[in-house]
């Protein structure tokens, strides 16, 4: 069993920035693969970055290439996303995933205003 716990979700303007973390209970955190995902309203939920178990590999949804960065802290068990640039279209609840999991975290909001 994993919990996920977000934080870090909240207004910003466009162009600014925010940071979300996402912590992971448990002792195995080093054997999983991560990911964050976002839903807007009135859409599905959708990919946007992930990161191998050693933090070496990542990917990225081609709409946050170049503005998002995902990294972890195995030390802390947490899995971060930078955000840069944010844009209105960026306006999503972000969800913690262990990858390819049923795993979930409850999601935090992200708004950027323009």
């Amino acid at each position: 069993q994993v919990h996920l716990v977000e934080s870090g979700g909240g207004l910003v303007q466009a162009g600014g920035s925010l940071r979300l973390s996402c912590a992971a209970s448990g002792r195995t955190f080093r054997t999983y693969r991560m990911a964050w995902f976002r839903q807007a309203p009135g859409k599905e939920r959708e990919f946007v970055a992930d990161i191998s178990r050693d933090g070496l590999s990542k990917s990225y949804a081609d709409s946050v290439k170049g503005r998002f960065t995902i990294f972890r802290d195995s030390t802390k068990s947490t899995v971060y996303l930078q955000m840069n640039s944010l844009k209105p279209e960026d306006t999503a609840v972000y969800y913690c995933n262990v990858r390819d999991s049923n795993y979930w975290g409850q999601g935090t909001q992200v708004t950027v205003s323009a």
